[in-house]
């Protein structure tokens, strides 16, 4: 981790001007910022911290602290404003005020760092950011680390710094996807706004990456029976703000597998048509918002390659929770999962003899197989291949065949 002592000390070579009454606002400070002054300072610590890039890291900080120090918290009140902007508000936030020939010089130094580096650096950002979101909420328990603390007016310099690594080198926060997952200090509403900003930085350059977080660290926290409507409307602004892209669609079914991992998992697949086709008397203002967004991250969901071991994995694992889901009595969720099955038994002929093997123990699922009953023309012309489902069908018991009174095929 970061020699978090070394951070203290502001480079030898840094002169910081005392503190004047008159106070600037961000863009003020950012454009005094000088791209030469700054490219000499990167190559002189690079030299003199060689081997030890976390503290280059921190130097770096230590500069642009250096440049920010004048922005007051009045100027730069970071708490408020990511609660209350939207997502697509948040997003540039501060970096767009950063010149352009300061933020080109600085993301080329940092595209040489390691990745454990800048992932060490992401940590300590992080935490320092949480330890000051708990002085202002008042917080009276403490740990018993010592942290130390940055000053209100270099959180400017820390937003400066993560954006861009997050922008240059996407893929370390999702390597930090365990310590996020498991570190209890990272849980909580009010961690969320913070969170959810790291992870629009990452989708500025790789929405794949950016997806990948959306599915596995912020959905699955809508399971949380205590979750808040306004966390569950950030979480939902972050989907919409992804798939509103140019492209978006393309790029993320492009990318549905992310170094061997689905970028929309089947769990997520089941959580997703859960929240986007509830009970009547569980439907809220965000429902129709899942909806809208259901049809592109079910497509990222099933995005296989026919005849692939994948195809196998998946469909077998839809099949299992789509024949509870249509048995369940909800008319909306019922349809939708028998045409997630009926797109098993397309894809994956085995998924035929699983349904034999299955069925009876689902017999709630019988929905099913009225499905397949009144749409057979249409799904048999579709897919001419299907025989084997053909036969399944008819060597069903008599007593399950008599449920369906179309149940001729």
């Amino acid at each position: 981790m970061i020699e978090e002592n070394s951070a203290s000390v502001v480079y030898n070579d840094l002169v910081m001007e005392k503190v004047k009454k008159t106070k600037l606002n961000v863009v003020e400070a950012a454009a005094k910022i000088n791209s030469s002054e700054l490219v000499a300072f990167l190559l002189d610590i690079t030299e003199r911290y060689d081997t030890k890039q976390e503290i280059q890291l921190m130097r770096l900080a230590d500069y642009f602290g250096a440049a920010f120090s004048k922005v007051s918290t009045s100027k730069f009140p970071w708490i408020k404003i990511l609660k209350a902007s939207s997502v697509a508000k948040m997003a540039d936030v501060p970096l767009s005020n950063l010149p352009e020939d300061v933020y080109k010089v600085s993301v080329d130094w940092l595209n040489h760092l390691s990745s454990e580096a800048l992932g060490s650096f992401i940590l300590w950002s992080l935490d320092n950011l949480i330890d000051d979101l708990f002085l202002h909420q008042g917080a009276t328990k403490r740990s018993n680390k010592v942290v130390q603390q940055a000053t209100s007016r270099s959180q400017v310099a820390i937003f400066m710094v993560l954006a861009m690594i997050l922008r240059c080198q996407p893929d370390v926060l999702i390597s930090l996807l365990p310590i996020l997952k498991e570190n209890p200090k990272y849980e909580g509403e009010d961690k969320l706004p913070v969170l959810v900003w790291l992870i629009i930085q990452v989708c500025q350059s790789d929405l794949v990456d950016g997806m990948f977080m959306w599915a596995h660290f912020l959905f699955p926290k809508l399971k949380s029976n205590f979750i808040s409507d306004s966390s569950t409307d950030l979480i939902l602004q972050v989907v919409e703000w992804i798939i509103s892209f140019p492209r978006a669609r393309a790029i993320l079914v492009n990318g549905s597998v992310r170094k061997g991992e689905r970028l929309v998992p089947v769990s997520v697949l089941e959580l997703l048509i859960r929240v986007a086709f509830p009970d009547l008397s569980a439907r809220s203002k965000a429902t129709e918002r899942f909806q809208a967004v259901y049809p592109t991250l079910k497509e990222v969901a099933i995005a296989v390659t026919p005849g692939s071991e994948e195809v196998k994995h998946i469909t077998q694992k839809i099949m299992m929770f789509t024949i509870k889901a249509a048995g369940e009595g909800i008319p909306d969720l019922s349809q939708e999962a028998s045409d997630l099955f009926v797109w098993c038994l397309t894809q994956n002929p085995a998924c035929c003899q699983q349904l034999d093997n299955i069925y009876l123990e689902h017999l709630e699922g019988s929905v099913i197989l009225k499905k397949l009953s009144d749409e057979w023309k249409t799904i048999s012309y579709e897919h001419p291949t299907l025989d084997t489902l053909k036969e399944s069908l008819r060597n069903f018991p008599v007593k399950v065949i008599v449920v369906h009174k179309n149940g001729r095929f």
